[in-house]
């Protein structure tokens, strides 16, 4: 019985959006796929609405990756989902687990407060709570020789915190000098071979 195919939903945002964090890591592990993007406009209310009636998403919001058979929704789940499906990306031990899950958390409370201000920064987020937030990931990224969160080995982890400095580069509010280790991580990881290609075709274009 054939594989279902694996078709990646998710919105129109450019880099900016939640969804290229999952598809970074799809490309990275080499899994085929199809991306289906849907334009956030006048008509994603309806368009939203039909989604969540067809089942592919049940809060109404994307991203939505239909893999193996299932349906899976919320991108940081997804891609703990995909780690562990594929036995990489998570860690070994119960100890690198824990790392790889408190970092990526992390990630996830800033991504509310980067979220708050995308419309308009504030000067709090911009000069007190990204600082923190970087000084925060740099602790646990100098724990280790690096240059990623567990050493030698990526994790979903490590993506979550490169997309979080991406986007705050784009939208202008990376503190001025990132720590050395979050530094290191940006090189390793653009260093990538299956995303090298594309984030060096990606890095100009308008988010």
């Amino acid at each position: 019985m054939a594989c279902p195919p694996t078709i990646y939903h998710d919105l129109d945002f450019g880099r900016l959006g939640r969804g290229e964090l999952v598809n970074l890591f799809l490309k990275d592990a080499g899994l085929d796929f199809k991306h289906v993007l849907y334009p956030f406009d006048n008509a994603w209310p309806e368009t939203s609405e039909k989604l969540r009636q067809s089942g592919l998403t049940r809060t109404g919001q994307l991203p939505a990756l239909e893999y193996g058979g299932s349906v899976i929704t919320q991108h940081i789940p997804i891609l703990r989902y995909l780690s562990r499906d594929l036995g990489a990306y998570d860690g070994n031990t119960n100890w690198e687990k824990y790392l790889v899950d408190a970092v990526a958390d992390i990630y996830i409370d800033w991504r509310s407060q980067w979220v708050a201000n995308l419309k308009e920064v504030t000067e709090p987020y911009k000069k007190d709570y990204a600082p923190k937030y970087y000084d925060l990931l740099a602790q646990y990224y100098s724990d280790v020789d690096g240059p990623y969160l567990l050493g030698d080995t990526v994790t979903y982890a490590d993506f979550a915190v490169y997309q979080s400095i991406d986007n705050d580069t784009r939208t202008g509010t990376i503190p001025a000098t990132l720590p050395p280790a979050l530094t290191k991580l940006v090189e390793a990881f653009e260093a990538r071979p299956n995303i090298s290609a594309y984030i060096e075709l990606h890095r100009h274009a308008k988010a």
